[in-house]
C-alpha cells in the first residue's frame, strides 16, 4: 500500500513539521517514504505545502498529483488542493479558519476545529498536531507508538516540554475526526 498526502497552510502554522513527523513516522514503522516542501516567497504568512508519501516499496517520485489526502489548514489552501483529492481519497479541513466547507462529494470530507481545540488545549500552535490527529485517525497509517517516536525526535531539544501537548494535541484531533 502506498499512502499519499498534501498537507497545506500558512507559513508558521507548523505544515513543514506535520509533514516531517508523520515522515519520520513511517521510517521508524520501517516503511519508505518521501517529504517533500513547497514554500511561498514569504517568510511568515505565505503559503506552504508538503507532499508526504508512506509507502512499502522504495518511493520513486515525491511529486504526487492526485493523493489519496489532503489536510488544509487553510481558505488559500482548502481552494488549491480540493480539487487534487483523488476520488474515494480524504479531506481534511481547518473549520476554524475556513467558515465555507469543500464541495466535493466523491471525497471524504473531515471537518476538523483545529485552531479551536489547541486554543483549549492552552497553546494555538499545536493545531498542527490536531489536523494530523484527524489524519491518523482516519487513515491509519502509522501506529501510535511510531507517531510517538518519531515526535520526539521531531522535537528540537528547546521544545521537548511541548511532547505532551503535542500528544494530547494529536488525540484529541483523532477524537474531532470521530464526530
Amino acid at each position: 500500500m502506498t499512502f499519499e498526502v498534501v498537507m497545506a497552510g500558512f507559513g508558521g502554522q507548523g505544515v513543514m513539521l506535520m509533514g516531517q513527523l508523520l515522515a519520520y513516522a513511517g521510517m521508524v514503522h520501517g516503511k519508505q517514504v518521501s517529504w517533500m516542501p513547497s514554500y511561498g516567497p514569504e517568510m511568515r504568512g505565505g503559503t506552504a505545502n508538503c507532499t508526504v508519501i508512506i509507502a512499502e516499496e522504495t518511493v520513486g517520485s515525491p511529486v504526487v498529483a492526485s493523493p489519496y489526502a489532503v489536510v488544509a489548514l487553510n481558505r488559500p489552501s482548502l481552494e488549491k488542493f480540493e480539487v487534487a483529492v483523488r476520488p474515494g481519497g480524504v479531506l481534511i479541513y481547518n473549520r476554524s479558519l475556513i467558515s465555507t466547507p469543500p464541495t466535493r462529494t466523491d471525497v471524504r470530507v473531515v471537518a476538523v476545529d483545529a485552531n479551536h481545540i489547541a486554543d483549549e488545549l492552552g497553546n494555538v500552535k499545536v493545531a498542527n498536531m490536531v489536523a494530523l490527529g484527524a489524519l491518523l485517525q482516519i487513515a491509519d497509517v502509522v501506529p501510535r507508538e511510531c507517531v510517538v517516536a518519531a515526535l520526539k525526535k521531531a522535537l528540537p531539544a528547546h521544545r521537548q516540554d511541548m511532547l505532551a501537548i503535542n500528544l494530547e494535541a494529536i488525540e484529541r484531533g483523532k477524537q474531532a475526526a470521530l464526530q
